[in-house]
């Protein structure tokens, strides 16, 4: 993990006293996200760290305007995505949910068919 204040130089990330940051995120075209939340989206952040190095298999799928690594996936896995921000706080990102749903759906269908 790095530490975003010294990293990027200001503390917009986390307010402090529970006030979320909103940060727009760019999402990597052709990634699993991008596919569910299109483009870019106006993410709620409250994190002072970030992803520094990523794990084996992950790769990036969003980054906010500082570069911040905002979210990561592993291609080929049935559904693996991970976002730094909380998806949570805004009706916009409902569609990580509806894609988390769908996915479990689908898995549920393949393992009813074995």
């Amino acid at each position: 993990h790095q530490h975003l204040p010294e990293v990027i130089g200001h503390t917009g990330h986390q307010q402090g006293n529970a006030v979320f940051s909103t940060s727009e995120v760019r999402t990597v075209a052709g990634s699993r996200l991008a596919g569910l939340i299109g483009d870019s989206s106006q993410a709620q952040c409250y994190h002072h760290q970030a992803i520094d190095r990523l794990g084996d298999g992950l790769v990036i799928s969003a980054r906010d305007s500082d570069g911040v690594v905002e979210a990561v996936e592993m291609p080929g896995a049935h559904f693996v995505v991970g976002v730094q921000w909380h998806p949570e706080e805004t009706l916009d990102d409902l569609r990580l949910f509806a894609g988390v749903v769908a996915a479990a759906r689908e898995y549920a269908t393949e393992r009813a068919d074995l």
